[in-house]
């Protein structure tokens, strides 16, 4: 059975839509385009962290049934900001799992980080269409998230533009004839920077991404490569090819989002201007291709499209999460709590920017049985605390040195 259906009933009734992560990055350009189309979408819920103001003015825009702030520290200023309307404001980690098990067809799930895996993980338990914004949840519960998503029948759409390119050229009916995925990165904002260079750069030069406008951690993910690294890993798990079959090249443009090549030398791409907007309406309209408000190419203006293949000595995220992907198990869990806490430290200036890999690898290496099978959700969750506990004790044993 396919991870991702290439079918779906049509709808000729508004949509029903949960956003979770509605104040990020992916969520305000999902808002955007529900906002532009009101009349096509009924949305039942909304979440965010702890932006209360911004959370409050969605909800009212989009008149949702139910918004949650997942920080119940901030119950009362959502309450209030929402007083006078019939929107049912709720708060904490159980109101989160609500709001993603509340009957909505579609969900957005945009929760940055390993936070995001529970809710996302009860969309894919009630048979959702879940948009899959938040890679960490397939990174580290590939399997329990597929299972999830095969058993309820549910459907799994990438909306990272990487995955979400690839999906809309993947031909599943000649998957016999698939010879490569290929994942293009921009290379972020050190792609030319010595490695000399790279020990001393600040968050706000890392945060400084050339093409893209993303939240802090995915920002910082991109500046190590590590967010391909991530990418490599999701792509093996929806699109189920080995490792040896997806290749990464950097694409300064950013133009090609990514490719499929096929045995008899044909390669399929999608291109498309730097905007979230378009992988999100492709997801928002699926199985049907809705207006979406992205500046079209102007082929007649692009400069050269340029490719080159990633330094792994610069950038040994990318080594780290193949090695992952190779190992199986933990790995992939270990690698992703560790790099969150790794970044976590740089982003607050514990630890410098080259430590962040050192970290990460430090972990991996020093992980008994990290090829050991996932169990289970609980399993998965306990992995993820030691591993932020090891990394930062590792974090501060770099930091002697800062």
């Amino acid at each position: 059975m396919e991870l991702t259906r290439w079918f779906a009933p049509s709808h000729d009734r508004p949509r029903s839509v949960t956003i979770l992560g509605s104040t990020g990055s992916v969520g305000q350009n999902t808002v955007d385009l529900i906002a532009r189309d009101p009349a096509s979408y009924h949305v039942e819920a909304l979440v965010a962290g702890s932006s209360v103001e911004l959370l409050a003015e969605q909800a009212r825009r989009l008149r949702a049934r139910f918004a949650v702030v997942a920080n119940p520290e901030r119950y009362r200023a959502l309450k209030e900001a929402l007083a006078g309307t019939s929107i049912v404001a709720a708060a904490g980690l159980e109101a989160v799992a609500e709001a993603a098990s509340r009957p909505a067809e579609w969900v957005m799930a945009a929760v940055v980080g390993f936070a995001g895996l529970e809710p996302t993980l009860a969309a894919a338990r009630r048979g959702a269409i879940v948009a899959l914004a938040n890679k960490e949840a397939l990174v580290c519960a590939g399997r329990l998230l597929t299972e999830a998503i095969e058993e309820s029948g549910g459907v799994l759409l990438p909306v990272d533009s990487e995955h979400n390119a690839i999906f809309q050229v993947f031909e599943p009916q000649q998957r016999q004839a698939i010879d490569r995925l290929i994942l293009t990165a921009s290379g972020g904002p050190f792609r030319n920077w010595s490695l000399a260079d790279m020990a001393d750069a600040t968050p706000k030069q890392a945060l400084a991404h050339p093409n893209w406008d993303m939240g802090d951690k995915i920002s910082i993910d991109s500046a190590t490569l590590m967010n391909k690294g991530l990418e490599l890993i999701e792509a093996h798990l929806l699109f189920r090819l080995p490792s040896e079959k997806i290749e990464i090249i950097v694409h300064p443009q950013s133009v090609i989002h990514s490719m499929v090549g096929y045995r008899d030398g044909s390669v399929l791409a999608q291109l498309g201007t730097q905007d979230m907007r378009v992988p999100i309406s492709y997801a928002l309209g699926w199985p049907s291709r809705i207006d979406g408000p992205a500046e079209r190419l102007d082929f007649a203006s692009l400069s050269a499209l340029t490719f080159e293949p990633p330094d792994s000595g610069r950038f040994p995220s990318l080594r780290l999460a193949r090695e992952a992907l190779v190992t199986g198990g933990l790995a992939s869990i270990v690698l992703n709590a560790a790099n969150e806490a790794a970044v976590a430290a740089f982003l607050t200036q514990r630890i410098r920017f080259l430590d962040i890999a050192r970290v990460v690898e430090d972990v991996l290496v020093g992980w008994e049985r990290v090829a050991a099978p996932v169990e289970s959700l609980q399993h998965v969750q306990a992995t993820d605390f030691e591993a932020r506990r090891r990394a930062e004790e590792g974090c501060r044993k770099h930091s002697l040195s800062y």
